[in-house]
């Protein structure tokens, strides 16, 4: 029975590179994914897009693809990231112009690209799901809308020779389960094969956090040689078997529980876990550990797929201003309270609008609040966050232009202000029929 091995080198945009390097050269792969999407970082990457067309893709992308690409090719290992963001086109460009900079000549490079839905829904009748709102009435202020594409465009990118894929709004299962597909022969409607292909990404799709890293807990879960993590392996079988595991020697752990708590990550009904590609049930999964760091998952399954794919819908929010100070011995929390008794006392004097003021005593109440914080005593030190949520710039920086008034203003001994202004990007989500939405795949060789 066929069976691969597929390796995940990024849980996000600002993962490691170096466990990456270690699954490329010593893991044995077949395929290398890096998922690197999350909502509002592609949001953002179509700000940076409208500012510069060159850009929108992934920052650290020339970084990993410089650090893999070699031991990649010379391994025969395809390489499958949503990287390319707001715009896979230019980033496809750019890895390819690095290629030849490594002397990689005959690769193939593919963009996917179709994800970008923004006119479909500024024009359409569609819902806001978390406010039941209409999109229109966002008006000016949507900035991005991308749809999550499923397994399908990859599957077609490596028919065509694709070596290295960069797609934008990809599902995060979904890059795994194309593999799946493609070299397993698993059909795009063997639902119960594709709920065992969602499940590996779904275990994999966040890295670290599989082999021990999130895990973590001193004296309560302990995991060896965390600075060294290594990221995770799928080995996945023609009838959906599948064993989570990583590279031998390498830092962090594989166990039933570390799994379990990555099956149970951002799942809401685990029988109903919806993706563009089936409607995955993962209520009847088994974990068994096999050896060390090999543990086997059974029992998932899948079912037809919606008719709707998920939209992510970016917007201009506001503004938030914040500004911190910090205070130290006898009497420090007394002065950091008094601190914020006198900036909102500032900030309503000079007329300055919040739509929202928070404050924090960071190490009290930051966290859970007053009502779940324990008193243990006096602190020794307290750190004061305040942050204003404004519908202008100059009303956010106001906000942490009084933070920084304290330092000769009053009350005594603070220090270390930081102080920040910035533009609110939220994130929304719409549904819409699938049949809106066309992708299309642009493979060209080094």
């Amino acid at each position: 029975m066929k069976t691969i091995r597929i390796g995940c080198g990024a849980g996000y945009s600002g993962d490691r590179i170096e466990p990456a390097l270690e699954l490329a050269e010593h893991g044995e792969l077949d395929y290398l994914v890096f998922e690197c999407l999350a909502e509002r970082t592609i949001a953002l990457a179509q700000l940076a897009r409208a500012r510069d067309p060159a850009a929108g893709y992934d920052p650290l992308l020339l970084a990993r693809m410089q650090a893999v690409l070699p031991a990649c090719v010379a391994r025969g290992v395809r390489i499958i990231t949503n990287m390319g963001a707001a715009n896979p086109l230019a980033a496809a460009a750019a890895v390819r112009g690095l290629a030849a900079s490594l002397g990689l000549t005959g690769l193939n490079v593919a963009a996917i690209t179709g994800d970008d839905v923004l006119d479909v829904v500024r024009t359409g009748g569609f819902t806001i799901l978390e406010t039941g709102e209409a999109v229109a009435s966002l008006g000016r202020s949507l900035v991005s809308a991308n749809a999550y594409l499923g397994a399908e465009p990859i599957v077609a990118a490596l028919a065509g020779g694709a070596d290295v894929i960069i797609a934008g709004r990809i599902a995060d299962p979904s890059m795994f389960v194309a593999a799946a597909m493609r070299e397993l022969g698993w059909a795009a409607d063997a639902w119960p094969l594709l709920g065992c292909g969602t499940v590996a990404g779904h275990l994999l799709e966040c890295a670290g956090q599989v082999t021990g890293g999130y895990f973590a807990d001193p004296s309560f879960k302990d995991v060896e040689d965390l600075a060294r993590l290594g990221f995770p392996i799928a080995e996945i079988s023609e009838d959906g078997g599948l064993v989570i595991t990583k590279v031998p020697g390498s830092g962090g752990r594989v166990t039933v529980a570390t799994c379990t708590e990555q099956l149970l990550y951002e799942i809401h009904d685990p029988a109903v876990y919806t993706t563009p590609d089936t409607i995955a049930d993962f209520s009847g999964v088994r974990l068994t550990e096999i050896a060390p760091d090999r543990v086997r998952v059974e029992g998932a399954r899948g079912q037809s797929r919606t008719g709707t794919l998920k939209v992510s819908l970016g917007y201009n929010d506001g503004f938030i201003g914040e500004g911190q100070i910090s205070y130290a011995g006898s009497g420090a929390a007394a002065r950091a309270e008094l601190a914020r008794a006198v900036v909102e006392e500032r900030l309503r004097l000079a007329g300055v609008r919040l739509d929202q003021l928070r404050c924090d005593f960071i190490g009290i109440d930051a966290l859970h609040r007053s009502r779940l914080a324990a008193a243990r005593g006096e602190p020794y030190e307290v750190r004061l966050r305040v942050a204003g949520w404004t519908k202008t710039m100059a009303d956010a920086i106001r906000v942490g232009n009084e933070v920084e008034a304290l330092y000769t203003n009053g009350p005594a001994g603070g220090a270390g202000v930081v102080k920040s202004a910035r533009e609110v990007l939220a994130i929304a989500s719409t549904l819409i029929p699938r049949d809106l939405v066309t992708w299309h795949v642009n493979t060209e060789a080094v």
